[in-house]
């Protein structure tokens, strides 16, 4: 009996230090999509150099890493973790899905510890392949600096044949990036803590409408549809 009461004590006492972690981690993801929403929010404010309307009018999604840390001096690898949206068939934006980028080099951004990766994605071909696994930046889709300004040549760029269109921001400047050879993976341990759901794909959280989310995600949500210039749903 003793030994059962000492067992039950002891999973109580665990159950208790868990609770608040766990907490502490649903937390830090939704602080992710809440950043992804600022720097966006941030980018469209500035129209000289914020991405074309018309590119993610017509994009099937986009992927917002903050924070993305450089390691190495001119050439190095990086890591850092985002969300990422799709549109559905109506055109309307998704809930977002958890992900990470790792490897290759950031280019010539000598003194940068970190900086804001913005990828749009013009097509549901590189989705998929994301969806499907491990996907390379250049390998399994190809990838250019995206256009800049609301107008100009950017409805000329728009067509070029590139399948991803990517940006950066870093001390406070945002110009087209290279990110050939990064891995994109989706973060399905980071999907089960916000969703509530275990084994939850990132399939699901895009095509579930009535899947609960964070407020941080609707905002999200709101801050593609006006940029875009589709009603919200």
């Amino acid at each position: 009996m003793k030994r059962l009461l000492s067992t039950m004590l002891i999973l109580c006492s665990i159950m208790i230090i868990m609770a608040p972690l766990a907490a502490m981690a649903d937390g830090r993801e939704t602080a992710k999509i809440e950043v992804a929403g600022d720097v966006l929010k941030e980018i469209i404010a500035i129209p000289e150099t914020t991405i074309p309307p018309a590119l993610l009018s017509n994009a099937s999604g986009i992927a917002i890493i903050p924070n993305v840390i450089k390691a190495g001096f001119i050439l190095g690898g990086r890591y850092g973790t985002g969300v990422l949206v799709v549109r559905d068939k109506d055109g309307l934006w998704s809930n977002p899905s958890f992900i990470s980028i790792t490897g290759g080099s950031i280019g010539w951004q000598i003194g940068v510890e970190s900086i804001d990766i913005i990828l749009v994605f013009k097509n549901e071909k590189s989705i998929n392949r994301i969806l499907s696994g491990k996907f390379t930046i250049g390998a399994d889709a190809s990838i250019s600096a995206g256009p800049v300004g609301r107008g100009g040549s950017a409805a000329t760029d728009i067509q070029l044949k590139s399948e991803i269109f990517s940006y950066s921001r870093s001390r406070g400047l945002f110009a087209g990036l290279s990110l050939e050879g990064a891995a994109l993976i989706i973060d399905e341990e980071a999907n089960e803590k916000v969703y509530g759901k275990e084994g939850i794909l990132a399939r699901d959280i895009f095509s579930n409408k009535d899947l609960k989310a964070p407020e941080a995600a609707d905002r999200l949500k709101k801050l593609l549809t006006e940029y875009t210039g589709r009603d919200h749903k």
